[in-house]
């Protein structure tokens, strides 16, 4: 099947060279986003050598022709490079017997073709043991890739379950082996500490969620936290907004203040119709207590729940998601600016929407669950 031609904006490929340029290396960008290396290089060069992702800005008509030699070179060195086949030689004779053991005696055509069954079986049971070595050694790198390239946070059920996407049955114990001898160690294990208690919002709004974290359609509704980020020995804040149905971050944003504001840019940032949600749940922080939010909410006639005092439970889906986002991407940085960490979240909330598997959807992706329904709609409806 042929790749889909795909569009990007200037905006997209200034952020996907930002995130180059900020560490992250071209292979996870490539893997992550769907991108090919051959655009990926080019936008990296050409923002360094012009500025301009515009086609005609960064090529001329040399670079054109250096192009077309390229590929005329390139195909008559596969055409000269392409091997006569030996029909006397050791292996091609081997060879031979191999793709006809179904049909014929294996004694006969040695004899035949003037070769010992022993040196056949010998040559052929090296071959066996080469391969298996080699597909042991694939594994295990695959196993070290699949770890490496996710932020390393995944243990052994994320790990097998990613690599049974691939189309490789490994179990939980040899992934456990492989990672103990590498010296792999997920980030989940280290230890975090929990932030002294703030002022809360004391409005008389009860908590219509209830609980019920499960939902049937996508939008239906969303809940709200906020975390904390160390930015250049400064604390800055992080606001998320999560869709229940299937766990995706649908909007986020972060700032140098816990404030309203924060949340309402969060907001900003939802890209699904608001006139679909039905409720939106936070806790009781202050910074959800306000009147613009309330307007907001008014206008597109989005129920309001809190939390109860004091109840971390009431809200346990938000605060999974920062646990999460604390080990799997807050952890794992020292942020110098706002503009760095603006950078690396966006490129956080694509892995965890995209690419990142979620145990409370049976290990699919958020994107992957939402396509499962839709598909399901078409099928049923």
């Amino acid at each position: 099947m042929s790749r889909t031609r795909r569009t990007f904006t200037p905006e997209f490929k200034l952020q996907m060279v930002r995130l180059f340029e900020n560490g992250k290396s071209k292979s996870e960008i490539i893997r992550e986003y769907d991108l090919t290396a051959s655009a990926l290089d080019k936008w990296v060069k050409n923002h360094q050598n012009t500025g301009s992702f515009n086609h005609i800005d960064n090529l001329s008509e040399e670079e054109r022709e250096l192009r077309r030699l390229r590929k005329d070179i390139q195909q008559l060195k596969m055409e000269n490079e392409i091997p006569k086949a030996s029909s006397a030689d050791h292996g091609t004779k081997i060879e031979v017997i191999r793709k006809n053991a179904h049909k014929y005696s294996v004694s006969a055509m040695c004899k035949v073709l003037q070769i010992s069954r022993s040196t056949y079986y010998f040559v052929i049971n090296k071959q066996r043991t080469n391969k298996q070595c080699e597909r042991d050694n694939d594994i295990n790198e695959t196993i070290i890739q699949v770890f490496n390239s996710n932020r390393k946070c995944f243990g052994t059920r994320r790990i097998k379950n990613a690599l049974h996407k691939l189309g490789l049955t490994v179990s939980r114990r040899r992934i456990g082996r492989v990672m103990k001898q590498n010296n792999l160690v997920s980030t989940y294990t280290i230890a975090s500490y929990r932030p002294y208690p703030s002022k809360s919002n004391e409005r008389l709004i009860t908590n219509g969620l209830d609980r019920d974290f499960n939902r049937a359609q996508p939008m239906e509704v969303i809940v709200s936290d906020l975390t904390y980020v160390k930015v250049a020995g400064k604390w800055h804040y992080i606001c998320v907004f999560i869709d229940l149905f299937n766990r995706e971050i649908v909007g986020y944003s972060a700032g140098s203040r816990k404030s309203a504001e924060l949340v309402l840019s969060s907001i900003s940032t939802i890209k699904h119709d608001l006139r679909d949600v039905q409720m939106f749940h936070t806790d009781r922080g202050k910074e959800f207590d306000n009147q613009l939010i309330d307007e907001v909410l008014d206008g597109f006639d989005i129920e309001r729940s809190l939390s109860m005092k004091g109840c971390p439970y009431d809200n346990a889906v938000a605060e999974t998601t920062f646990k999460a986002m604390k080990t799997e991407f807050i952890n794992q940085y020292t942020f110098i600016s706002l503009k760095q960490v603006n950078i690396e979240l966006f490129d956080y909330v694509n892995w965890y929407n995209n690419i990142r598997p979620h145990g409370a959807l049976n290990y699919l992706t958020p994107k992957e669950y939402k396509e499962n329904f839709y598909k399901n709609c078409l099928i049923f409806c």
